[in-house]
């Protein structure tokens, strides 16, 4: 096991990807089938790994509805960082 985690940072590494991107992205796809069900959808924009800062993007309905903040809090920041605990904040960009 720890041969393959290596052999994964190793292919992340050479890729130019990083470990925390992998797994919000990740999060993030979990995370689009239950706003896609009322018409909107969430986009990963950029993860600052030195700050532990994701940026999304919500778009579709979720981009011009008013319980946009709360989808955000209550949904997108609290299950990415459940799952990344390294994230310390998600914003909107």
């Amino acid at each position: 096991a720890a041969s393959l985690i290596v052999r994964q940072a190793w292919y992340n590494l050479s890729r130019g990807t990083s470990f925390m991107k992998d797994k919000v992205t990740k999060v993030i796809e979990k995370i689009k089938p239950m706003l896609a069900a009322d018409g909107g959808s969430v986009e990963l924009v950029g993860v600052d790994e030195a700050k532990g800062v994701v940026t999304v993007m919500l778009t579709g309905a979720c981009g011009c509805c008013p319980h946009a903040t709360m989808t955000l809090q209550n949904v997108v920041e609290r299950m990415i960082k459940e799952e990344v605990p390294e994230v310390k904040a998600v914003t909107v960009g």
